[in-house]
């Protein structure tokens, strides 16, 4: 069952007017439909302000923290407002693009297509989703049949528009979810050759957690006259999410995450690293302890990226090591913690990846592990979020002695430099500069045992400038120059 980026999935009734329900909308009967069908009846506060802007057909600017249902804020007005096109026929002439969603990554943009195909599961509107990291093929078959709401990532729906496979000329709504985390991943060349392809006349929506003076800047060249609407203040938290953080060295990180994971007995948690070779190496150290645990990040193929999601989802595995390319989008019901393994670089981050817990309502854990070396970015979290977040002691900790052995530098053949001596092993290899001064030398050992070229071992022999040069040795010596210089560099000089 695919998890619905919407007000209810813990069960928790959200916040808004009680009185506000979605019928109060003027939602069609088979939008209300699918509505019950995922057993949703109040919207969001998001939800209960945006939709009725986005159904007057008002340009919106949208901010609310991560969670919240922005997804189903903006689809289920599209969906409302495309109704009024949509066709039963199996033409693909009447099942044009008539709405475009952008997000940053793969993860989200298939989050959000599973939110608009729920939704509109009973219309005869078409949706389809386009990402890059798999065939083009089964997409351009899709789009090639027609369909009313495209929801891409920026590179690939320009690799479609280039093969001319879509066409974005009878667009009617734009939206751009997640904005910031575009313009963070460098998007903007993308988005604004996308947005030029669109037709002058059309509802825009920009939605997103944070709003950066980048992103007004941004939405200020495309939208007309928005209404802003912000349900909480800029860069806030959950207020049902408790945070903590623990100092360790930085060698004992891996075992404090393991202990937190073992003392809690936590199941479902998404913990974060900075990068992808430190997700991999978290990953299969959590399993040698006998976790199940997985890694996803941008050096996994989209079909083990998703294949590791959906296994997460249903409980086959308990620890998902992320990097970045998972802190937004995934709406994943019941997610009790995230654990910070590295502090993020960029402190908006820390917002987006704790928002992964305390969804709909729901409470939840952020716990995050820091080291001398990131107190600048532990300072630079707390001063954009406005408050301190609490010093917290791990109980019974007590770091292994691998974790001081893993910070020594590894061979290729796996053992740990220097590490034992016993049948077998071979000792450290020395460093490459001693390496070239020992085997400089004419009487040094032989650095491999390949069978040497004679040539390299022929004395120096002086040039016209030093000894007299008859014709037979001008005629041998004329085009042997360059080699004599080599030959001399590579220790050929003779004895004295």
């Amino acid at each position: 069952m695919s998890e619905i980026e919407t007000p209810s999935a813990s069960g928790v009734q959200p916040a808004a007017p009680a009185q506000v329900r979605f019928s109060d909308f003027g939602l069609s009967p088979d939008i209300l439909r699918a509505l019950t069908d995922q057993g949703y009846e109040y919207p969001t506060p998001i939800q209960a302000q945006a939709i009725p802007v986005v159904l007057q057909g008002r340009d919106v600017m949208g901010a609310a923290q991560t969670g919240t249902g922005k997804t189903a804020g903006f689809s289920l007005p599209i969906i409302q407002l495309l109704l009024a096109h949509a066709s039963p026929s199996m033409s693909p002439a009447r099942h044009p693009v008539r709405a475009l969603i952008l997000t940053p990554t793969r993860e989200l943009a298939v989050q959000v297509a599973e939110n608009v195909a729920a939704y509109s599961r009973h219309t005869p509107l078409r949706s389809t989703v386009v990402y890059g990291g798999v065939d083009m093929k089964p997409q351009t078959a899709i789009l090639r049949n027609g369909v009313e709401i495209i929801i891409a990532t920026p590179g690939r729906l320009l690799d479609h528009i280039e093969q001319k496979t879509v066409s974005l000329g009878q667009v009617q709504m734009f939206v751009m979810d997640e904005a910031d985390r575009m313009l963070d991943m460098g998007f903007l060349p993308d988005l604004q050759r996308i947005i030029n392809l669109l037709p002058k006349q059309r509802q825009n929506l920009m939605f997103s957690a944070t709003f950066s003076p980048e992103i007004k800047k941004l939405a200020n060249s495309f939208l007309n006259s928005p209404v802003t609407i912000e349900v909480a203040r800029s860069n806030a938290t959950a207020d049902k999410v408790t945070q903590v953080v623990y100092k360790v060295l930085e060698e004992h990180k891996r075992d404090a995450v393991a202990h937190i994971l073992r003392s809690r007995e936590m199941k479902q948690v998404i913990v974060f690293s900075n990068t992808k070779i430190g997700a991999s190496r978290l990953a299969r150290g959590l399993e040698q302890e006998g976790m199940k645990a997985s890694a996803i990040h941008g050096d996994k193929t989209q079909q083990e990226r998703m294949a590791a999601l959906e296994a997460f989802k249903r409980g086959e595995i308990d620890v998902l090591v992320a990097t970045d390319v998972a802190a937004r989008g995934l709406d994943i019901s019941d997610l009790p913690c995230v654990i910070n393994y590295d502090l993020p670089y960029n402190a908006e981050d820390y917002v987006h990846r704790i928002g992964r817990t305390g969804r709909a309502g729901a409470s939840g854990d952020a716990i995050s592990i820091y080291s001398d070396k990131d107190e600048r970015l532990l300072a630079d979290i707390e001063k954009l979020i406005k408050q301190t977040i609490k010093r917290g002691e791990l109980q019974g900790f007590s770091p292994s002695a691998r974790a001081n052995d893993e910070r020594r530098p590894v061979r290729r053949d796996g053992d740990r430099a220097g590490a034992g001596a016993g049948a077998g092993e071979r000792g450290p290899r020395p460093e490459r500069s001693g390496e070239r001064e020992r085997y400089g030398r004419p009487n040094g050992p032989s650095p491999r045992s390949n069978k040497v070229d004679p040539w390299f071992l022929k004395p120096y022999e002086p040039t016209r400038s030093t000894r007299p040069a008859t014709p037979e040795a001008t005629t041998s010596q004329a085009p042997s120059k360059p080699k004599q210089k080599i030959a001399a560099l590579l220790g050929g000089l003779p004895k004295n």
